[in-house]
């Protein structure tokens, strides 16, 4: 007998609206827990659980956690991605954001290395990593729920609503930081003041939580399980049936992750340690940046339906390599106006790239081992693209100059653009 309701039931309770805010208010929770931690750990993390080291050293230690949670995403799309394709969408995305929220409120309870030593910096580690375990499962998941639901034609709009959610979170979570820089002092922020936006976590986890427990079974798993079409062990048939589509998706995506985290993680470090601007100076023109971000992924997803999803990335990836051009030119000190200008494109270009990825990642795997592949592909480029990213660029920056953090970039925008031209042809 069938494990859950009839597929036209299923259609006829998760409407379009609820879908969507569905997949919406749970990426946005998670990427805004995701994106407090970046901030908290170039503004913060340093000089509370890094203190023994010299700045430049407690930096990249305070980096080397952050990038510790996409090392852990592959392991939550391993974890997280089988049981969404054994037993459905809906209760490993409601597991996912309760495993992502759990760890974003203990990072906000954490005593520092003042008070327990060494001991601190290896639970703020362990904390990060069950961040990325639960985004590992959230994403994928998310994307499904919207693409899955789609009505013909209107597959990569559906999928851009989970996309979405980065930006806002990113939003939410560089405007609490402001408003603590405004509302507290230096003492104040750096005592007690930035453990408020991890705490704060929890009311967003309930209302994520609330709005999930509400859905019911995407129509695309329901025929599965009607059918019973589900695999044994979704990893495994991936891996051995599949490896060409998750190699060209985890490339396909590489030049997305660099991207993001060179212009936020990364410019947010050097523009306010080396380039001398203030950090709400600096928080403020990513906020504006990240505006453009939010405008070209609606954008990028109409052209996608219209003309193809490959089309539109491959349009993306060539932007992306041209911008990794004048990288440093554009990021200099003593100009902000230009470095909103730098902001903006690189983050513009980022959202064209966004918009459609999902959909594309989606479309690369059947639906009984979607979860698992889509969700594997988009966390491994995590790891490649985006774990290492500040890191390199820092180090890059310090050795050679601004200009090879450019150049880094368009070596991840070719990479991306040989993925794309080898990757299976889909379906529109």
């Amino acid at each position: 007998m069938p494990e859950t309701v009839m597929p036209g039931a299923a259609r006829a309770t998760n409407s379009p609206a609820r879908v969507l805010f569905a997949s919406l208010i749970g990426t946005t929770i998670e990427f805004f827990d995701f994106y407090i931690y970046a901030t908290a750990a170039v503004l913060v993390f340093p000089s509370l659980f890094f203190p023994s080291a010299d700045p430049a050293s407690a930096t990249l230690q305070s980096l080397a956690t952050f990038a510790l949670a996409f090392f852990a995403r592959p392991i939550g799309s391993a974890l997280f991605g089988h049981y969404g394709d054994r037993i459905g969408r809906k209760a490993t995305l409601v597991a996912a954001l309760l495993t992502m929220g759990l760890s974003t409120v203990a990072i906000g309870l954490l005593p520092t290395y003042a008070s327990i030593g060494v001991a601190a910096p290896a639970l703020l580690a362990l904390c990060r990593f069950g961040q990325g375990l639960g985004l590992g499962g959230e994403w994928g998941g998310a994307v499904l729920l919207a693409t899955e639901n789609a009505p013909p034609g209107k597959r990569a709009w559906y999928g851009m609503f989970p996309q979405l959610g980065a930006p806002i979170g990113f939003l939410c979570s560089t405007g609490i930081f402001l408003l603590l820089s405004e509302v507290l002092t230096d003492a104040q922020f750096i005592g007690w003041g930035w453990r408020i936006p991890f705490l704060a976590s929890a009311a967003l986890v309930f209302v994520g939580l609330w709005v999930r427990l509400r859905i019911t079974e995407t129509p695309d798993f329901q025929k599965t399980l009607d059918s019973d079409q589900r695999v044994r062990l979704p990893m495994w048939t991936v891996l051995s049936h599949y490896p060409g589509q998750l190699l060209a998706g985890t490339f396909m995506v590489l030049a997305t992750f660099v991207l993001f985290y060179l212009m936020t993680v990364f410019s947010l470090s050097w523009g306010t340690a080396q380039l001398g601007y203030s950090r709400e100076q600096f928080l403020l023109l990513q906020m504006v940046g990240v505006l453009f971000f939010a405008v070209c992924i609606p954008l990028s997803t109409l052209f996608a339906d219209r003309h193809g999803r490959r089309l539109a990335m491959v349009i993306a990836s060539v932007l992306i390599f041209v911008f990794g051009l004048f990288y440093a030119r554009l990021f200099t000190a003593g100009a902000a106006w230009q470095v909103l200008l730098f902001l903006s494109l690189g983050l513009a270009a980022m959202g064209l790239t966004y918009g459609p990825c999902g959909t594309l990642l989606a479309e690369l795997f059947p639906t009984e081992v979607r979860y698992t592949g889509a969700s594997l592909a988009f966390n491994l480029a995590g790891i490649f693209g985006a774990s290492l990213a500040p890191y390199i660029a820092t180090w890059l920056a310090g050795h050679y100059g601004l200009a090879y953090v450019g150049y880094y970039l368009c070596v991840a925008a070719a990479l991306t653009l040989l993925a794309l031209a080898w990757m299976p042809r889909q379906r529109g």
